[in-house]
């Protein structure tokens, strides 16, 4: 059986936490909001749809 060289209970050094904080990136402002997005994606497919009804209705 290997002797243990930290007391029962310790953590050994080599398993503890090595993280460090990170700082936090700043807000990507206007191209990081899915909303907007989306709104111009549903936006854009509305106006190709309205195009295509339009030929079929004779119109255009």
């Amino acid at each position: 059986m290997a002797a243990l060289l930290n007391p029962p209970g310790e953590t050994p050094p080599a398993e503890g936490s090595i993280g460090e904080a990170h700082e936090e990136r700043a807000d990507g402002g206007l191209w990081e909001h899915p909303g907007l997005w989306t709104a111009l994606i549903v936006l854009g497919a509305i106006i190709v749809a309205g195009f295509f009804l339009a030929r079929v209705f004779g119109f255009g």
